[in-house]
């Protein structure tokens, strides 16, 4: 498959107080397996065997300790270090030579969600020089960034909106053509010192070459106490599907 795989799973989990206090927050449970196996059932399940995953410099052998090459997950797996906290699309950046002219799927370790990706990277191949973003229908769209739709393309991602265009809200699975690292380094610095995936998304748009799939099913991150609880309780209640 001419697509390679990227889980995200850096940042220090802030959010979730003592429980990430000596651990990384995609080591800890999320049903009966640890959060970063979702993202990496999710994509090796479709059939990607190249994943690469990136996190900080203090548990990064934890990870390795656990997943090692990747064998025991069908994969062969690469690991690269984000030194410091320098926002998704830095982190993004070091898989430059890992995906070596190849589109790659991106997925949030903290993503728990019912749906397989398959039919979002098929939907995808049909513009293989667009960006692609997994999109969710939620009751409070205000939370997060919404998507505005046309056809089967993505016309504005509003972040937080007070008034939402629509309840569709931009998840953290995204698809990337090869060109996304030029496009990371045109970036500058937010107000936060970090490189801003929205950044990436907007670039996208004004060339109109942004697409969407719904995604079906639950949804939910697991970066914070309560929604760490809630991803516990969907997975145990219906099982995501990772073929």
């Amino acid at each position: 498959m001419n697509i390679r795989g990227i889980v995200l799973a850096g940042g220090k989990g802030t959010r979730l107080g003592e429980l990430t206090k000596v651990t990384n927050k995609h080591l800890l449970p999320v049903g009966s397996i640890p959060m970063v196996y979702h993202p990496l059932k999710k994509i090796v399940g479709c059939g990607i065997r190249d994943v690469l995953l990136v996190s900080g410099t203090e548990h990064m052998g934890d990870f390795v300790e656990l997943l090692g090459s990747g064998k025991d997950h069908q994969c062969a797996l690469t690991y690269r270090v984000q030194d410091e906290a320098g926002g998704i699309a830095q982190a993004l950046a070091l898989g430059e030579t890992f995906c070596s002219g190849h589109r790659c799927l991106v997925i949030l370790g903290d993503n728990i969600f019912y749906s397989s990706v398959r039919p979002m990277i098929e939907d995808s191949s049909h513009h293989p020089d667009w960006a692609w973003i997994g999109i969710k229908k939620v009751p409070d769209p205000g939370r997060y960034g919404v998507a505005e739709l046309k056809g089967n393309q993505v016309t504005g991602i509003e972040e937080k909106p007070k008034q939402p265009k629509s309840d569709f809200a931009v998840i953290g699975i995204y698809i990337y053509p090869a060109d996304v690292f030029d496009v990371i380094r045109t970036l500058k610095p937010s107000g936060r010192g970090e490189l801003e995936i929205t950044d990436v998304n907007n670039h996208y748009l004004k060339q109109g070459r942004m697409g969407y799939s719904i995604l079906e099913g639950y949804w939910t991150d697991a970066g914070t106490l309560d929604s760490l609880y809630y991803a516990n309780q969907l997975v145990r209640e219906e099982s995501p599907i990772f073929g």
